[in-house]
């Protein structure tokens, strides 16, 4: 009985956050795929992840389909080590691959640039604003799997000694490296 009331309780919750993760997958998916992209953001964000998903796209070609998944480097829902943040890309590797048909996962960890007042950020002169500090590709089929696959990935070496630190010192340590 009162685990019904508690449940009745949480259920308006529940589906707010669905129609939450429906809006945000609509706006965060990109592609040549959209519509793939959509449902495959939509199915990443309606779990409450460590690592803030900001991008999810999916382009293909006949009927090869690759998705592109860009997390935050920096904006963490939880603390994260070394050690978690490759249990979390994992899990969102594997996410994807249940929720779309696509062949191969791209995943990317980006943390903000420091930029000077007169940076150019948008046209033809564009500078970066942001930086890869985690790469890595998974193809569904991988020999060993997503765990052998992720062992090859790129990590940025300071990044990744400064995973567990603060956010505020993570966030300043990776963005302190671009001239002003």
């Amino acid at each position: 009985m009162l685990l019904a009331a508690f449940v009745a309780a949480f259920a308006p919750a529940t589906a707010a956050f669905a129609a939450r993760a429906d809006d945000v997958g609509r706006a965060r998916a990109r592609g040549n795929r959209r519509p793939v992209a959509i449902a495959l953001a939509t199915a990443l964000l309606r779990e409450v992840r460590p690592a803030q998903i900001a991008l999810v796209r999916v382009d293909g070609i006949g009927s090869h389909d690759v998705a592109g998944i860009i997390v935050s480097g920096v904006k963490f829902h939880r603390p994260l080590d070394a050690t978690g943040f490759a249990r979390e890309i994992a899990g969102i590797v594997r996410a994807a691959f249940a929720a779309s048909p696509i062949e191969e996962v791209d995943v990317w960890a980006t943390v903000p640039l420091r930029l000077g007042e007169k940076a150019v950020v948008s046209g033809d002169k564009a500078e970066s604003t942001t930086r890869v500090v985690y790469a890595a590709t998974v193809r569904r089929h991988a020999p060993g799997g997503i765990a052998a696959a992720l062992r090859d990935a790129y990590w940025e070496p300071a990044w990744k000694a400064g995973l567990g630190a603060s956010r505020r010192t993570q966030s300043e340590r990776v963005s302190e490296d671009r001239p002003r």
